[in-house]
Formats: C-alpha cells, sequence, structure tokens
C-alpha cells in the first residue's frame, strides 16, 4: 500500500539493571525506572498504531475537490469505510489522471481516477508515456464521456468527410477533448479549420455562426448542457462515424472506445456512432486481490451513494461498462468479481499476473 508498511527500528527496551548506584538517591533511581518503563509502553504503543495504519490504510487519488468527479470519490471512500471490515480508507485532492498516475508509479496512492485513454497509454507505454509506463491495474469504469460533433444542422455538414476545411472547435483549449478530437480527425485523414477557445466563447460563436460547431463531452447518452443551450438558438446535428471509420479508430487508437448512442440524445436527434473514453478507477499492481475484490464488490452493490453524488450514474451498468470501456487489464480481484456475475472477461482486460 501507498502509506509505510513496517514500524521501522525498533526501541530496544531492557529490564534496568540491578547494579545499584549507592550514591544515588532511592527517589532517583525509582523515577529512573519509571521513566524506562513509560518509555518502553509509549514505543510498543506507538509501534502497534503504525503497523495497523500501515496494514490496513488506503490512500485514493481523485481530482480537483470543485469537480463533480471529487464528489463521486468520497461517495467511494464512504463505501468502502462502511463495507470492507479492517480497511479504511481517504480520499486525497490531486490534479486528476496525470498526476493520479503520476503517485500510482510512487506508491503514493493505491488507486485513484484515470481516464481509460491516457491509461492505456500509460500502460502500454505509448504517446507521451513512450519513455515512461506506468503499470496499473483496471477496478471500474464509473462513467463513458461520448465525443459528440454538433453541428448547426444549417452548416451543409452531413458526414465526417465534410468537415475539411470548416471552422470547428476541437474541443476546450488544453483538453483531453480537444487533443483525442485533433488525433481522432488525424487518423481519418480529416482537416477542419480549428478554432480555439473556452466553452462560452464556441458557444456564442456557434450561436452567431461565426464557427459551424465543436466537439463536446456529452453526459451519459445524453447532450450536454452548453450543446442543448446552442439547440435553444438554432437547430443542431451530430455527426456520425461510418463503419470503416469506425474500424479505422478501433484498430489504430485502441485507447478509444467506439460507441453507439440511441436515439435522443437531444430532442430530434437520431441514433448515431462516435468515439468515447471511460473515467475508470486503476490500482496499483501490488494492491492485494481480496482487497481489490472487496472494494470491486462493495462499489457494486452499492450504488445509491454513488448516484447521489454522481447524477450521470442513475441506471447505469457499470460492471458491462467496464468490460465495454477498459483499456488496461483488470486487477485479479476485480476480475474475480466479474467473472462470480457471470461476465465474460475480454481477453484485453484478462489480469496480467
Amino acid at each position: 500500500m501507498a502509506l509505510v508498511h513496517s514500524a521501522g527500528s525498533l526501541l530496544q527496551c531492557r529490564e534496568p539493571s540491578t547494579t545499584v548506584n549507592n550514591n544515588m538517591p532511592f527517589e532517583g533511581l525509582e523515577n529512573a525506572m519509571n521513566r524506562r518503563v513509560t518509555l518502553c509502553a509509549a514505543a510498543a504503543a506507538m509501534i502497534a498504531t503504525s503497523t495497523v495504519y500501515a496494514q490496513d490504510r488506503l490512500l485514493i487519488g481523485s481530482t480537483s475537490s470543485s469537480s463533480s468527479h471529487y464528489g463521486y470519490f468520497v461517495a467511494v471512500n464512504q463505501i468502502i469505510n462502511e463495507h470492507l471490515e479492517g480497511v479504511s480508507s481517504s480520499v486525497a485532492e490531486t490534479g486528476a489522471t496525470v498526476d493520479n498516475l503520476r503517485r500510482l508509479s510512487r506508491d503514493q496512492i493505491d488507486m485513484g481516477l484515470v481516464t481509460t485513454n491516457t491509461g492505456y497509454q500509460a500502460y502500454s507505454g505509448t504517446g507521451e508515456y513512450a519513455s515512461r509506463p506506468v503499470d496499473t491495474r483496471l477496478l471500474w469504469v464509473y462513467t463513458v464521456a461520448p465525443q459528440n460533433v454538433v453541428m448547426r444542422q444549417d452548416a451543409g455538414v452531413e458526414e465526417f468527410a465534410d468537415l475539411d476545411g470548416v471552422r470547428l472547435n476541437p474541443g476546450i483549449t488544453g483538453s483531453s477533448t480537444e487533443a483525442t478530437s485533433e488525433a481522432v480527425f488525424a487518423t481519418l485523414g480529416i482537416a477542419p479549420d480549428y478554432v480555439r477557445g473556452s466553452t462560452s466563447d464556441v458557444v456564442d460563436s456557434i450561436k452567431d455562426a461565426r464557427i459551424a460547431g465543436y466537439v463536446k463531452s456529452g453526459v451519459g447518452e445524453r447532450l450536454d448542457g452548453s450543446s442543448l443551450d446552442i439547440a435553444t438558438f438554432t437547430d443542431v446535428a451530430v455527426l456520425s462515424l461510418d463503419q470503416a471509420q469506425a474500424d479505422t479508430l478501433r484498430e489504430q487508437m485502441p485507447e478509444l472506445a467506439v460507441v453507439d448512442i440511441p436515439a435522443g440524445a437531444a430532442e430530434g436527434i437520431p441514433a448515431y456512432t462516435t468515439w468515447a473514453f471511460g473515467v475508470a478507477v486503476h490500482a496499483s499492481p501490488s494492491l492485494d486481490e481480496q482487497t481489490a475484490y472487496e472494494i470491486v464488490k462493495a462499489v457494486m452493490e452499492n450504488p445509491e451513494p454513488q448516484v447521489n453524488a454522481f447524477g450521470a450514474l442513475e441506471g447505469a451498468d457499470m460492471a458491462q461498462m467496464t468490460l465495454t470501456v477498459g483499456s488496461v487489464p483488470l486487477h485479479a480481484g476485480a476480475a474475480r468479481y466479474y467473472e462470480e456475475q457471470g461476465h465474460a472477461i475480454p481477453e484485453a482486460l484478462t489480469p496480467a499476473d
């Protein structure tokens, strides 16, 4: 676990010497012996406390405390503390995926938030992690973020191939959506005219027809609030990958999931296919199998606190989500739970050890 595993060097407590200094008053000798006994008792208590703490505590890496995802991890922490006997946990506010991967690699946390696309790159040693892979294990995926290409309906863009040269925002500047969208379009051989900006600037630009559309993470199988806001001013459409494009992404960008969104993402929006990444909980490979099993079992069987903290989870099948969108091998304890529930483990998620 991430915390100290041993109590370190022990204080050596011996019986006081029976040799008496005839020049020492009796009271002085008695006080010296009492101090020795008290010191040894305190040392023993400290060692016992340190050992229990090291054996039983887990540290969970999350994200900024201003994020709704932080609230989700507070709920997970509550479930662990209430349902795992002999195990206690706490949540650490972190810088999310990249920071959590760094902390996992240094054994500073035991588990934490990791997006599936970045988690795959870290595990496989590709992309930004080509020279510094990070070995982690998947516990579960708790939400999927479809990447919706939302366009003004009057922009004349009906399919992805029509995006060449079209003014498009690929995602908020510096976001995972932006980086992933640009990589997807490059892989598909599509070259939009990218326009950068914040969400509010981009939404205003689409409403005013200064740009044709943007790429925005959905909320489960629904368009997000900013997309719905645009739809109140002008009719919108969501582009769909064709079969060849979907197959290309599956083959060349395995860190992403290709998902089918049913009709109804917003009023009048038909079913479509797009790419997505999941938000997952990864663990250190050193987390023991039984603890991992009990954590996953408790989380899967106690959804209410999670739904209260993160509304997008209502009605979600996290086990199926995990097996569909997960991008690195499952922890052996997690795999055992899913198999007990009758799920088949995909080859790509088969435990590595």
